[in-house]
């Protein structure tokens, strides 16, 4: 079944779109159809649109604070892969002595460590790192 959706842009441009194998309008699983307008105006849009700035100036920097925090956040992974590895050589060593696959009092020093540095988040954080470094326990 096919239902049709209506849309309007921020341009107040309406268009109706098909979204294949979806059924009754309004129900739940329908695919809402995206915009059918530009977002920005015609022509692509300034920088100031891109980055919610109000002047060209504040759009630059942003621009350049957003590169460097995607650069930023490429290093992060790989920093977290590196760290993934490493726990996972910790714990075929340990369980290959006949040790347990987790080391709950080293568990508690990692989440101590980071929610000293970071607060809250950082215990967050660090619960995310153990996991992806030992799997669900």
């Amino acid at each position: 079944m096919t239902v049709t959706t209506s849309s309007t842009s921020t341009t107040g441009v309406t268009g109706t779109t098909a979204v294949p194998g979806t059924t009754g309008s309004g129900a739940a699983g329908v695919t809402p159809a995206a915009p059918t307008g530009p977002a920005v105006p015609a022509g692509g849009g300034s920088t100031t649109d891109r980055t919610g700035a109000r002047t060209p100036a504040a759009a630059g920097e942003i621009g350049d604070a957003r590169r460097l925090i995607d650069d930023l956040d490429e290093r992060i992974i790989g920093l977290i892969r590196e760290r993934m590895e490493v726990s996972d050589r910790i714990q075929r060593a340990r369980i290959a002595s006949g040790g347990r696959r987790v080391h709950l009092a080293r568990e508690m020093e990692v989440l101590r460590h980071y929610g000293d540095a970071l607060g809250r988040p950082g215990t967050d954080l660090a619960m995310t790192l153990l996991e992806l470094g030992r799997g669900r326990i």
